[in-house]
């Protein structure tokens, strides 16, 4: 099957776009800018990922989120929070329908290519605040772009029921370098290792077992999850 893989960089995606290039034919991988504090330290490592694999990567430009979404995520927003990946306060770090307008653009280049498929990298662990990453959501999704299109273009989701740890799992067999990709929020010059993306991937390298090479401002003890005792 003919695809497109959006892939940002991070563990996530770039393990779903070596997932992709074992399954399928992939067209083009795709990031987005759209003024993330993060996107300058992760679209590069998206493109050299593409670049390793011999896939095309395409970077589309979303920068009226950054002027106008509320977002703590964004370079307009406040301060990256720290703590748990699934603490409240994360959700200062939603962009409002983000996946929807991506994947949105994503099928309409996935038609204009003659692709028959998007693939996405939502997992388990981005459902308790990111709305558009959830199944229903993203079964709603699928059937708009398949109805939306005159080539029913599908949403693939391999991951949707995987937790970190296992897409961690899933990278390492597949052989992905996570060196070369990024999760931290903040965007500085390495992972600060404590705000909730960089807790979640820590933890996701401990789930699987799996070394964790990405270098650290601080690796403090990982905060407890709601819940957890």
């Amino acid at each position: 099957m003919k695809v497109v893989v959006l892939c940002s960089g991070g563990m996530d995606s770039v393990t779903a776009l070596h997932w992709a290039r074992w399954r399928h034919d992939v067209r083009v991988a795709v990031s987005f800018d759209y003024g993330a504090k993060h996107n300058h330290r992760e679209i590069p490592l998206a493109a050299a990922q593409a670049k390793l694999i011999g896939v095309t990567h395409q970077v589309i430009p979303l920068d009226f989120i950054g002027k106008w979404f509320a977002s703590d995520l964004l370079k307009t927003g406040g301060e990256i929070p720290e703590g748990h990946y699934a603490d409240a306060n994360m959700q200062r770090t939603v962009v409002p329908f983000r996946n929807g307008i991506m994947l949105a653009a994503a099928a309409g280049l996935a038609e204009s290519l003659e692709a028959e498929a998007v693939v996405i990298a939502a997992h388990t662990g981005d459902h308790t605040i990111y709305p558009d990453c959830r199944e229903d959501f993203m079964a709603a999704m699928g059937g708009a772009m398949r109805f939306g299109t005159y080539a029913g273009v599908q949403l693939l989701r391999p991951f949707i029921t995987m937790t970190k740890g296992q897409i961690a799992t899933e990278g390492a067999r597949l052989g992905v370098d996570f060196s070369k990709t990024w999760s931290c929020y903040k965007g500085g010059a390495i992972h600060c290792g404590k705000c909730g993306t960089c807790v979640e991937r820590r933890e996701a390298f401990l789930a699987a077992g799996v070394a964790d090479p990405t270098a650290y401002e601080a690796t403090p003890p990982l905060p407890k999850g709601p819940g957890k005792p």
